[in-house]
């Protein structure tokens, strides 16, 4: 019994929009669905998952810009992410538009906050809240997985930008090393952009956040 997830790359960003599921009901949650409604959909109908909830990391377009409507065709609830986040969910028309992708502004069901649990099927998954990227930032995790869902936070050899508004570096630095490095080295994340990687193996070979980098 366990939390698999199958990684989904939509829009022009290229942006990571997970579907996690729970292995024992089949139970899944859309995570960060930025866009491509009808391949995400098709995507859950054809592994034969019952559609549960929708997960937010944060308020970029390319990450939330579809959850609305896809909670309204499934009707099914939105969580997450933290309520700093307000500003940009009601803004995600406005960004898509700024950035070329289609978005819908998005109001959550329930705002999160650190050491908060969601749950989905028969499993649970932490709430980290990780500020830096955005305001209102949280990372999900799902311990008997060893799976972390980063959105934004860290990728495989980078870590998110802090340069867009109410972004801070020095909140993310300390939200990876203090939050999500203590949840151990085999945990494997699945990161808003590119490929999963390890926090044990960011700890060695990331040039932002390598334990050498910190030190």
């Amino acid at each position: 019994m366990s939390i698999k997830a199958i990684i989904n790359p939509v829009t022009p960003f290229a942006q990571n929009a997970p579907i996690i599921f729970c292995t024992e009901t089949m139970k899944c949650a859309f995570v960060d669905p930025g866009g491509d409604t009808e391949k995400l959909l098709s995507i859950a109908m054809d592994n034969n998952l019952i559609p549960e909830k929708i997960f937010l990391t944060h308020g970029h377009a390319d990450h939330a810009g579809a959850a609305m409507e896809i909670a309204e065709i499934l009707n099914i609830k939105i969580e997450g992410p933290h309520k700093e986040d307000k500003f940009l969910l009601d803004s995600l028309q406005s960004q898509g538009e700024m950035f070329g992708i289609s978005a819908r502004n998005c109001t959550p069901d329930k705002w999160l906050n650190d050491g908060d649990k969601v749950y989905l099927g028969n499993q649970e998954l932490d709430v980290i809240f990780t500020p830096g990227h955005t305001p209102g930032h949280v990372v999900f995790y799902n311990a008997k997985s060893k799976l972390a869902l980063v959105g934004d936070v860290i990728f495989n050899g980078s870590i998110g930008r802090t340069d867009l508004p109410r972004g801070n570096h020095q909140d993310l630095i300390n939200s990876i090393s203090q939050k999500l490095w203590k949840l151990g080295k085999d945990v494997e994340f699945v990161c808003g952009h590119g490929p999963n990687s390890t926090f044990g193996q960011e700890r060695i070979s990331n040039p932002f956040v390598s334990d050498s980098a910190l030190s």
